[in-house]
């Protein structure tokens, strides 16, 4: 459930793209900056080449794709949508002062809430706190819309009581989790009732379980416990009418049979409902591997329910960049060898690893949970059995590290945070090779390898299943990165490239992701959680192990010039620390041991030092940067003939990040109206 790749921030690598890439962008790579965010625009490279019924099919794919916006927005919050539509009324009418303090802080408010698909921060969780006065929101809805809200009604507490709706995922250690978050994942609901509510639907002797949850607001009445599924004719009904609408044209132009049936058995699922067919159809999208054409579209990644259970509403549209695929090919066609060689007990190796299969892809449209900010590479299905059975996909999405490289070349971060010239040279050098095959080896293989003993449940680990997931995987790809396999396969280019890769991981959860975080907060994201638990576990390691021997530590904090720094003085023993912690990890997850996963998270992952914190902000800071960055979407424009047959799709570059959002809620919402 938990195979989406760490949204790449990029502040800290130094590297840029090449000469041509930045040349032949048509604009500024940045086109907007407010708060913590700065809004990107990434480029299609490619789309030109592809046939009329290619981009057809790319076009009728982002139509789908742009109408599941407002089911995550609703998902993400009760109240977003209401909020939005007033937001934007004012918006789009306000006449009075533009140097307003109020306007300004409403302005950047609006700004805010698109970027994060509702009212609470697209990464930490929690709920923005507005600068604009209650009086005068309140008086902006009066003078244009003639209603008068109720100071201490619910709608102008959800935008102005920090006590109301706090944090969208709550998942603090000794919460009830579900009674505590702001998602409209549950209504009326404890923890404890959902939990006992699922024990007993599932059947632990089942080979092949369906995702329980996953499309479904689970709701408690007057008569008994009720799941509203996402489905035509049910939740969300109008809108994915729309999706299915978009589908069925896309269907009528698919490239080959098997990406007919794939695209024919999710529209049969939309109708239905029924996660059974929602298996059939990620089987059959695994099998489909001759399209060049692809995408996602759905409810996928759980990451915003507390318990990991129910999707996020989100679509991908991409095709393959043929040119650098090889890389991602030699590694999943040799899975077998990875998953043989793992540090782990046999007890959870595969004996048999099917349908691994990896590309590099360019993306076409970011939609739902996947935009504006993006991941950076994806491996589905996440059922554990058609894993196991069927085999699973991994991308990387080269034309978005492309434009958050490019963005970030020059951000003198590494030259602040790392220790000597000679890891901004290893940066310089490999950082963002190294980062694209640490992407590779993540998705394709990390979240692919290991199983689950038998009778396991896949929820085993609850509110901690997100992060030990992409802890799991991530500590994979650190410890194959070294391996001298990968220049054997080519993969890497020499048997030092990977310390770049070593060093960013420990500099970045050790320090610089601190700079995502308020003061005073702890690390409540699952991606960060994951760098953390395992950078502050390798450097406990290697202190444990200084104790215990002698010499220098693998890892440690250094000082200098009144700064904090990380320094790396043993790289080899610092894989092997990767291993151990790899092996418990896997153990972890294939037995189910949900004490030993919360006290590894509880312990290494989630608190934070308040002086080294307020270090790190004060630096970084000084550099200017926005911690967080997204994207606009291009626009795609069907040129017909006078008969309404499409002779060629357009795509089009220049849309900024006010426009598109408007024009997102304008042509392609149901539900805010």
């Amino acid at each position: 459930m938990k195979k989406i790749a760490i949204i790449a921030v990029a502040a800290f690598v130094a590297c840029s793209c090449s000469k041509q890439q930045i040349e032949n962008q048509t604009e500024s790579w940045s086109i907007d900056r407010f708060a913590d965010i700065e809004v990107l625009r990434y480029e299609v490279p490619g789309f030109e080449n592809l046939s009329l019924k290619q981009k057809t099919l790319v076009y009728y794919l982002t139509e789908a794709a742009l109408w599941g916006r407002d089911i995550l927005w609703d998902q993400n919050c009760r109240y977003n949508l209401r909020i939005r539509q007033l937001c934007e009324m004012i918006f789009t009418n306000y006449s009075g002062s533009k140097s307003d303090s109020n306007w300004i802080a409403f302005e950047q408010y609006t700004k805010q809430i698109w970027f994060a698909n509702g009212i609470h921060h697209h990464y930490s969780s929690a709920k923005f706190n507005p600068k604009f006065s209650k009086e005068w929101f309140a008086a902006q809805v009066k003078t244009q819309l003639g209603i008068t809200l109720n100071a201490n009604g619910e709608l102008m507490r959800a935008i102005f009581d920090n006590t109301y709706l706090p944090i969208k995922v709550n998942q603090a250690d000794g919460v009830d989790v579900i009674a505590q978050s702001a998602g409209n994942f549950y209504q009326n609901l404890t923890q404890t009732e959902v939990e006992q509510y699922y024990a007993a639907a599932k059947n632990s002797a089942d080979p092949n379980p369906i995702m329980f949850g996953l499309n479904s607001q689970l709701v408690k009445t007057d008569t008994g416990i009720v799941e509203n599924v996402w489905r035509v004719g049910g939740m969300y009904g109008e809108t994915i009418e729309r999706i299915v609408f978009w589908l069925e044209k896309a269907s009528q132009v698919a490239e080959n049979e098997q990406q007919k049936a794939s695209i024919d058995k999710l529209i049969s699922f939309y109708k239905s409902g029924n996660l059974t067919e929602f298996d059939e159809y990620s089987i059959l999208w695994v099998k489909d591997l001759n399209s060049k054409v692809e995408f996602i579209n759905g409810f996928i990644e759980s990451y915003s329910d507390p318990l990991g259970m129910r999707g996020s509403w989100e679509s991908i549209v991409n095709f393959k960049d043929s040119a650098n695929t090889a890389r991602t090919e030699l590694i999943s066609t040799n899975a077998q060898w990875f998953e043989n060689n793992s540090p782990i007990d046999n007890r959870f190796r595969k004996t048999e690893v099917k349908g691994v299969t990896a590309k590099v892809i360019t993306a076409a449209i970011l939609a739902g949970d996947s935009y504006p900010s993006t991941p950076i590479g994806i491996n589905l299905p996440n059922s554990n059995w058609i894993r196991a059975q069927h085999g699973s996909k991994s991308v990387s999405i080269d034309n978005i590290t492309a434009a958050y490289d490019a963005a970030s070349a020059g951000s003198g971060a590494g030259a602040e945070f790392m220790w000597s010239n000679q890891e901004l040279n290893m940066a310089d050098k490999y950082a963002h090779y190294v980062d694209n095959v640490h992407t590779d080896l993540h998705e394709c293989l990390g979240h692919a390898s290991g199983k689950l003993l038998p009778g396991v449940d896949p929820d085993a680990l609850k509110a901690y299943g997100s992060t030990l997931e992409e802890a799991r995987a991530d500590i994979f790809a650190l410890y194959y990165m070294a391996d001298p396999k990968l220049v054997e396969l080519g993969v890497m280019p020499n048997a030092e490239a990977y310390k770049a890769g070593y060093y960013q991981q420990m500099m970045n959860g050790l320090m610089t992701q601190l700079v995502r975080i308020l003061p005073g907060d702890n690390i409540e994201e699952a991606h960060m959680r994951n760098r953390a638990l395992i950078a502050y576990w390798t450097l406990e390691r290697a202190q444990k192990d200084v104790a215990e021997n002698g010499g220098l530590p693998a890892v440690e904090f250094a000082r200098r010039d009144g700064k904090t720094f990380v320094k790396i003085n043993n790289y080899d023993k610092l894989r092997s620390y990767f291993g151990e912690l790899l092996g418990e990890l896997q153990r972890i997850k294939s037995e189910g041991d949900y004490e030993a996963g919360r006290n590894l998270v509880e312990t290494y992952g989630v608190k934070v030092d308040t002086a080294l914190h307020n270090e790190v902000l004060k630096r970084y800071q000084s550099l200017n940067l926005a911690p967080y960055r997204g994207f606009v979407n291009p626009r795609y424009v069907a040129v017909r003939n006078d008969s309404g047959d499409i002779i060629d799709v357009k795509i089009v570059y220049g849309e900024n990040y006010v426009n598109q959002m408007l024009r997102y809620s304008k042509n392609y919402s149901v539900m805010a109206q």
